[in-house]
């Protein structure tokens, strides 16, 4: 038996030339390769798992029409996940902006800061503790963490000032060691987190 995936990206270049030039088999090809790992990019910027479903099919509708301008330069699922975190990012844009800031006060960030959390987390897990941030606050969570972005480029994108994006982080990051607390006190088996 063949491995699709393996077989996929040996012949990925043309791949994408049949899939350029409408070929519905290669567009189906290209989307079961690809699919679950985007799909997990789309889960973390979404509230809801229909959501990230949405953003999936946004993207790849993307990724079809504009696949005649990936240069072959670079990572081409890197491409792709780029798509999808600006389909995330627009449909972020179109709901309400920024969440309302609820202000840590000094003592729950010393004591987000004096007891750090363990240092993994189950994808499930922390899945389901992002989603539960503010808006805002998940986004750039997001961007920071997951795509290596710095503060200016997160503030860019946002639309906010670079202090914001650095207030939001950290906030975001206090609420979720302060959940991770929470599960780890209310004899739920032992998780760690970033």
């Amino acid at each position: 038996m063949v491995d699709r995936s393996t077989s996929v990206l040996e012949n990925l270049e043309q791949l994408i030339y049949d899939c350029i030039a409408g070929g519905r088999q290669a567009q189906n090809r290209l989307y079961e390769h690809f699919a679950p790992r985007l799909f997990m990019v789309c889960q973390r910027y979404a509230s809801s798992r229909v959501e990230a479903e949405d953003i999936l099919q946004e993207g790849f509708i993307r990724i079809f029409t504009y696949l005649k301008q990936y240069k072959h330069e670079g990572s081409f699922e890197g491409w792709m996940r780029r798509i999808m975190v600006n389909c995330a990012l627009q449909r972020y844009g179109s709901r309400a902006k920024m969440a309302v800031v609820i202000p840590l006060t000094d003592d729950q960030d010393s004591g987000a800061a004096n007891n750090p959390a363990p240092s993994t987390l189950g994808q499930k897990e922390l899945l389901a503790l992002i989603r539960k941030l503010p808006p805002g606050y998940g986004m750039v969570f997001n961007l920071y963490v997951f795509e290596g972005l710095k503060h200016r480029e997160i503030a860019a994108l946002l639309g906010i000032s670079e202090g914001t994006s650095k207030s939001n982080l950290s906030d975001a990051r206090a609420i979720l060691q302060k959940e991770i607390q929470k599960l780890n006190g209310a004899g739920q088996p032992k998780i760690k987190c970033l």
